[in-house]
């Protein structure tokens, strides 16, 4: 019973690496599958290891669940190469943004995320299963897209505690993902957040995932991301009237880095 069970298992597996192989949105989907189910499985073992180790919601969770992430990698094949990590150590918080991709971004967040650095995230994450569980015990800040006025008195208050805590806070400027190789324009509250707390700007840029990761022709092979720490933009004596200076600053300098990281011209 036990060897039939066995040979069945090896023919189902073979007959999965042979469509993997021959059918591309197969091996998209599969990939895919097996990326949230890592996602949820990796996602409930590290809550309960961030439970166990600090009791509670906590920003100290985010090294427990960074290092369940950065295992991730050696799965699907994928390398980063990072550049310019010293640029965060700056002294006391600061606003950290950077482009964004796909489902596969968490990896590349993790692969560089400073200590005492939390994300801001649409509230509907917290939904997701074990996956919502953990990123509100790494203490992700939720806000809701659909009402500007919550999301500002949020933001509000992230800038009160970023101070007070000595906290790094990590926002995706575009507002969802894109994966054009090419940045969204982007949205000025994490740029509003700044100049209110008065905390410099630190862009990161990751390569474009075209090469490998393309939801559009069904596209997930492995590959090689560039990451690019920039050097912080100050804010120190700007008022609200530069928010729009500030947020075209970045998105050029950023947008530059992309093209350059990506190869293109």
């Amino acid at each position: 019973m036990e060897l039939g069970w066995l040979l069945w298992g090896t023919a189902v597996l073979l007959l999965l690496h042979v469509l993997m192989e021959l059918s591309p949105t197969v091996n998209f989907a599969l990939r895919i599958a097996f990326y949230c189910l890592l996602c949820l499985v990796s996602s409930a073992l590290a809550a309960a290891a961030c439970l166990l180790v600090n009791g509670g919601r906590t920003v100290k969770n985010m090294r427990i669940i960074r290092a369940v992430v950065r295992t991730f990698k050696y799965f699907f094949g994928l390398r980063f190469e990072v550049k310019g990590l010293e640029n965060f150590k700056v002294e006391g918080p600061a606003i950290i943004v950077s482009n964004h991709q796909s489902v596969l971004d968490m990896m590349g967040l993790m692969e560089v995320l400073p200590d005492n650095c939390v994300q801001v995230g649409k509230k509907e994450l917290i939904y997701m299963g074990s996956v919502g569980l953990i990123i509100y015990l790494g203490g992700v800040i939720f806000i809701n897209r659909k009402s500007t006025s919550s999301a500002k008195m949020v933001m509000s208050e992230v800038a009160k505690t970023m101070v007070a805590e000595n906290v790094k806070v990590w926002v995706y400027p575009e507002g969802t993902r894109n994966c054009t190789g090419d940045l969204l324009p982007f949205k000025k509250g994490a740029f509003h957040l700044a100049i209110q707390a008065q905390v410099p700007v630190i862009p990161v840029v990751y390569s474009s995932f075209t090469s490998f990761y393309n939801p559009k022709t069904k596209l997930f092979t492995s590959g090689k991301i560039k990451v690019e720490v920039l050097p912080p933009i100050e804010t120190k004596g700007l008022t609200p009237d530069d928010v729009t200076d500030l947020t075209d600053r970045c998105f050029s300098t950023m947008r530059e880095t992309l093209f350059r990281l990506s190869g293109r011209p």
